[in-house]
């Protein structure tokens, strides 16, 4: 188990803390600092970081080449190798498998579980364009290349337009959010814990998030890690 890994999980236990704030997020260069998500006031906590170039180069060769790339599957961080070899075979991504396993540990072991449900997909256009919340505890998400999550701050989200309570009406003029300046994004490359709905003693905060609208011709490779 590498360094990171472990003082995520040492860290994990520092931050049970109650607090009347609510949806608060939390942003560090430090993975460790993922731990957050622990935090009763925080709804999104992100890990800053730059992709290495390997990485980097081998993601803009799978997305160039004529191979579709959409998996999901479950998996452990022991059988995550094979399990991604059986999913992509041929594919040169060596660097890419090494990150997205080590973010698969931390993953399990942030949150002391075994398993993991696992999507790695190549997109062309936003795959939930409208804002919403997840009804699950916490999922990872991280854009390896392209456009990456927006999402909004809970203090700056009329909750009852979400979903139906929009009338049909897009989200810039359903009264969701005041007005576009409060949409943030994410980095490509940032690792986002977004704390769902099904997070105990979270109903009523979960993120507030979209996919992004692509350009034409634009791929985004996007990976996603929930409890499974």
């Amino acid at each position: 188990m590498s360094a990171t890994v472990t003082a995520a999980a040492t860290a994990s236990d520092e931050y049970k803390a109650t607090t009347k704030l609510r949806g608060l997020a939390r942003a560090s260069v430090n993975p460790t600092d993922l731990s957050d998500i622990y935090r009763s006031d925080t709804n999104i906590a992100v890990w800053q970081r730059q992709l290495p170039c390997p990485v980097q180069q081998e993601v803009a060769a799978l997305l160039a080449g004529s191979a579709p790339c959409e998996v999901s599957l479950t998996t452990s961080p022991e059988r995550l190798r094979a399990a991604l070899g059986i999913a992509l075979p041929g594919a040169q991504i060596d660097a890419l498998v090494d990150d997205i396993a080590e973010l698969v540990e931390m993953y399990t072991c942030l949150f002391e579980w075994d398993c993991v449900g696992l999507r790695l997909t190549a997109l062309t256009r936003a795959m939930c364009p409208r804002f919403h919340v997840d009804h699950v505890p916490c999922r990872i998400v991280t854009t390896y290349q392209g456009q990456a999550t927006q999402w909004l701050k809970h203090q700056v989200v009329n909750r009852e337009r979400l979903g139906r309570g929009s009338e049909g009406k897009p989200d810039d003029v359903s009264g969701l959010y005041a007005a576009a300046s409060a949409i943030e994004q994410l980095a490509a490359g940032d690792v986002a814990l977004l704390k769902g709905e099904r997070w105990l003693g979270n109903e009523g905060a979960g993120l507030v998030h979209r996919s992004p609208a692509l350009e034409d011709g634009e791929r985004r490779l996007l990976l996603t890690l929930d409890m499974a």
